[in-house]
């Protein structure tokens, strides 16, 4: 073997070609990357934030409504309750749109916030921005027929998220707020949850003014709750079906059920 050492191959440039496709890779690498932080960002928008932005609004909503103040108690005694009344409730009329004319509660829902209920169903004018949305052409509260409701199960404050843990004999409360001085205004409306059911977004006949049953007249005063289902889905719709318990005048006190925290 002689001494001299054999050069060592001289290292081969990719191709033009390859450098190339070696860019492009990285340019799609990098949108990728931006998209998956920018789908990233939407869902923390349209999960957190909107909730965030959502309970915000409707609260506010709730705290400027014209309504009498329930009465205060003497000092030492417990919440003065409101007698339950059986006869005719009063009935306020028909509102205009986006018009907030109650509120919604639920007992069995603890922790969760006095909702605004609103005239229309649509979601930028009314279930986005609003919270709970009435049907309109639908019963007004207390009134003989069907009181029907929508709002979200999932974002802008999902305020029928935990509309599956209703159970029958439930309390949902409605009062309504001063317009115009009207019958109906501040006043409590308490509904017992009777029955649920999933159905498809065509069968719009659980809004019926007798539940199930379109062209039948009512002699009874219904409520209607409507969300979608399942979860994060529009596929479905989850509905709640209640009937009129009792009602009382805001002036007598507080429901019992609002008081008590009764399931």
């Amino acid at each position: 073997m002689s001494g001299t050492t054999t050069p060592a191959r001289a290292r081969r440039r990719p191709s033009r070609g390859a450098r190339l496709a070696y860019g492009a890779l990285g340019v799609l690498g990098e949108l990728l990357i931006t998209l998956g932080v920018l789908v990233l960002a939407f869902l923390v928008w349209q999960l957190w934030w909107t909730d965030v932005e959502g309970n915000r609004q409707q609260a506010e909503v709730v705290r400027e409504l014209p309504r009498v103040a329930v009465p205060t108690p003497t000092a030492g005694a417990g919440p003065l309750v409101a007698t339950p009344r059986r006869d005719d409730p009063p009935v306020m009329a028909d509102v205009e749109y986006r018009t907030t004319f109650a509120t919604i509660q639920v007992p069995r829902w603890d922790g969760e916030p006095e909702r605004p209920v609103s005239e229309g169903t649509d979601r930028p004018g009314v279930l986005d921005v609003l919270g709970v949305g009435h049907y309109p052409g639908t019963a007004m509260p207390g009134d003989v027929g069907n009181f029907a409701l929508a709002a979200h199960r999932t974002t802008f404050a999902k305020p029928f998220n935990r509309i599956a843990e209703l159970q029958e004999g439930d309390a949902v409360v409605v009062r309504t707020a001063t317009v115009d001085g009207g019958p109906g205004t501040d006043t409590w409306y308490v509904y017992r949850v009777t029955s649920w059911e999933i159905v498809r977004p065509y069968q719009t006949e659980v809004i019926a003014p007798v539940p199930g049953r379109p062209g039948e007249a009512p002699t009874e005063r219904y409520i209607t709750l409507t969300t979608c289902h399942p979860m994060f889905s529009a596929r479905e719709r989850y509905i709640v079906h209640g009937v009129l318990d009792y009602w009382a005048p805001v002036a007598d006190g507080i429901p019992a059920e609002l008081v008590e925290g009764a399931r």
